[in-house]
């Protein structure tokens, strides 16, 4: 049930609907002027790249963390990509940073072992599982088998920590010091939930950083632009998923 909530409410708190829901009111009202005024201003607060950049970066507070000593895993949460139907493989999308960022750890020796988890997301076609088909990824560019770890049955972020725990769990491995890559924006919901299942000194390392360095150039403090908007609501949906975390106590 809460599986499905998530996906109605995240559509709720897109900024363009609720634009279209006002400039649709604007119509039976009789203030119609001022009405559209208001929603032309709402979307363009929302499509302004500065101002989203200022929240980005008052949200997204967790830097590159130094790693100098190798870690026994690091926990890549899920959602990086979509399941082509008709080749049957994964297709990456913006959050698969995640995953680059893991595999640089691995390379670099920061991390011994890489644990993918993620279900899926799908209401549709629940046995396309995003896990299994990064695992086939990360087989076909010649990352050994015993690097990588699995866990395939999680749905949303509360569930990633619950199964990710079992897991290493059963494989006794600790769950402390483990290094947590998701992108920088879902760090601060991730680390509540993953500490509530008993992880302890998490390294929080971000992947796609949203926010970038304060800019005052004249099409990114004054221009609406799509881009903006979409990160908004990214950070909107964190919000929303984070307040209700706690509302239900997994975090």
């Amino acid at each position: 049930m809460f599986f499905f909530l998530s996906k109605i409410l995240a559509f709720l708190f897109m900024p363009l609907f609720w634009f279209f829901v006002l400039m649709i009111y604007s119509f039976f009202s009789k203030h119609k002027k001022t009405i559209q005024i208001i929603a032309l201003s709402f979307l363009y607060v929302c499509s302004n790249s500065f101002i989203v950049d200022e929240i980005g970066r008052w949200w997204e507070k967790y830097p590159i963390p130094q790693i100098t000593q190798p870690q026994e895993v690091a926990i890549v949460l899920g959602g990086i990509g979509r399941i082509d139907p008709t080749e049957k493989r994964i297709e990456f999308i913006n959050s698969a940073d995640r995953l680059l960022k893991a595999l640089e750890l691995y390379h670099q020796k920061k991390v011994k072992r890489i644990l993918i988890t993620g279900g899926s997301g799908s209401v549709l076609h629940p046995e396309d599982k995003e896990a299994m088909y990064i695992y086939q990824y990360l087989k076909n560019i010649h990352i050994p088998d015993s690097v990588i770890l699995i866990e395939n049955e999680s749905k949303n972020t509360y569930e990633n920590a619950v199964f990710s725990a079992k897991l290493l769990d059963s494989l006794h491995i600790p769950k402390n010091n483990i290094v947590l890559v998701t992108s920088a924006y879902h760090l601060r919901r991730s680390i509540a939930v993953f500490e509530k299942q008993g992880f302890q000194n998490i390294i929080p390392f971000p992947a796609e950083r949203t926010s970038g360095p304060r800019k005052f150039e004249l099409d990114h403090c004054l221009l609406p632009h799509p881009d903006a908007m979409s990160t908004l609501y990214k950070y909107i949906h964190e919000w929303i998923g984070f307040i209700i975390y706690k509302i239900k106590s997994y975090a």
